[in-house]
């Protein structure tokens, strides 16, 4: 029986890699990867050779059993997404959930995920908080708004930029507008940006710049 190794990856600048990241990927017999494409990149850019197949939120369900399969008979295979840990609003946990249920051992490595510098970056409390992902696209969205306009920790989200004024807008009709907030957006990236203050200066922010990247957004807590 082999195992399944869990590699962050750089969300921006590829010297973020671990070094013990580079060695898993080079030593395993298989690396699946979220988009095949965007992991051949990376791959070249650190001279790793390692197969790659195909495991994504839209074929995971079907490939999970046939996955096991190849663990059980001693395949090693690392997991990656397309940027920082999987499992993290990434694919990752049908897998690993069923290596457990399997007895396959797995091996989270430490590194790369957004919302990490981004709390810190907040300069809001992050001895206490709770991570959200992303909201529900339409149903159940307003219910969960109003769960965390009452949240006693720090929350975080994840937000596209098509997005991220309509959830703004929304953050402010249930929590007010001078609730306390900071967003960061492509962390570890040139254009590295944080913004902070209230609600309503963020949004006011974002509707003179026009939202680019991929967004953290750090709501203060009641």
């Amino acid at each position: 029986m082999a195992k399944l190794y869990l590699v962050p990856t750089p969300i921006g600048n590829l010297e973020d890699i671990t070094l013990r990241a580079i060695k898993t990927l080079k030593e395993v017999d298989l690396i699946l990867a979220e988009d095949t494409r965007t992991s051949k990149k990376l791959l070249s850019h650190l001279d790793i050779h390692t197969p790659l197949q195909s495991h994504h939120m839209h074929n995971e369900h079907k490939t999970v059993e046939g996955l096991v399969s190849k663990l059980k008979a001693g395949t090693t295979m690392a997991l990656i997404s397309d940027a920082g840990t999987p499992a993290i609003s990434d694919p990752g946990f049908l897998l690993s959930r069923a290596c457990i249920a399997q007895g396959i051992p797995i091996e989270c490595l430490p590194g790369a995920t957004a919302f990490v510098p981004a709390l810190v970056n907040s300069g809001l409390p992050s001895d206490r908080f709770v991570f959200e992902g992303f909201l529900p696209p339409k149903k159940g969205r307003k219910t969960r708004l109003d769960e965390l306009a009452a949240e006693s920790r720090t929350v975080i989200l994840y937000e596209s930029p098509y997005k991220l004024l309509k959830t703004l807008s929304q953050l402010i009709e249930v929590c007010g507008g001078d609730r306390p907030c900071s967003i960061s957006r492509e962390i570890s990236k040139l254009y590295e940006e944080t913004v902070r203050g209230s609600l309503e200066e963020v949004l006011h922010h974002f509707e003179e710049k026009a939202p680019k990247g991929e967004f953290v957004i750090i709501l203060g807590a009641k």
